[in-house]
């Protein structure tokens, strides 16, 4: 991929150009700030530059957005009662309470519940509740996978299986030649129906191993709301990251 710059209210927006079998001109804003521009090869670069200063605004507000939040992601966390913590798309207010027997974490009307025999113990704190995200993550990511492998078995993919890590820079990633669907584990914060989404892209990506016109003629037939649901992922979850 090719990186390029342009000026646009004193500001300098860096961005990369896949060359791509697509029909438009596509810009996306990763979660780590990385701007991605996909356009056909005989899309003149001229016309790319003018479509990523006719986006500056868009840009430069989600920019920032994800700026204001990203650096302070693992540094604000204290695990203290009273933080809030994000779970599929609701947000939760921990509750620390010291237990002399088993330690773990509930959710209950409003509330994360993190029993602990050491509230000081900073570390343990947090090893319980990254245990407990990735438990529900990895409950939720089967369910979504049960529920939309069935839609693309007609079109010839076999359902494959789903892993997961922390990734900073997607949702998630189609990896055919391993038969399985890579999710990132901050999926779990999001709302259902946008993991839903998450799944069903990377599916269909056994199908349309791109981003070509017949990949998203697929994905309007099987999700129509599919742009809603991103948009909550890019603009709303991301900034709770």
């Amino acid at each position: 991929m090719e990186t390029h710059q342009i000026h646009y209210a004193n500001k300098i927006i860096e961005f990369t150009v896949e060359r791509k079998n697509v029909k438009n001109v596509n810009l996306n804003i990763k979660p780590d700030m990385t701007i991605q521009v996909s356009a056909h090869e005989k899309v003149p670069l001229g016309f790319i530059y003018d479509f990523v200063k006719s986006k500056g605004p868009w840009i430069v507000k989600n920019v920032k957005q994800f700026e204001n939040v990203l650096p302070h992601k693992q540094s604000d966390r204290e695990y203290v009662s009273g933080e809030s913590f994000k779970y599929l798309g609701k947000q939760y207010r921990l509750r620390v309470q010291k237990s002399d027997e088993e330690e773990g974490v509930k959710y209950l009307r409003g509330f994360i519940y993190l029993h602990v025999n050491n509230p000081n113990n900073f570390q343990r704190k947090e090893k319980l509740m990254d245990n407990w995200y990735q438990e529900k993550a990895r409950k939720i990511f089967e369910e979504s996978l049960d529920k939309l492998a069935p839609l693309v078995e007609k079109y010839g993919v076999e359902k494959p299986s789903v892993n997961m890590r922390l990734m900073k820079a997607r949702w998630g990633s189609a990896l055919t030649e391993k038969k399985t669907i890579l999710l990132n584990t901050e999926l779990i914060k999001a709302p259902k129906h946008c993991i839903d989404y998450v799944v069903l892209h990377e599916l269909i990506h056994f199908k349309y191993n791109d981003h070509s016109e017949s990949f998203y003629k697929m994905l309007y037939s099987l999700m129509p709301d599919w742009e809603k649901r991103k948009a909550i992922l890019d603009e709303e979850i991301v900034r709770e990251l």
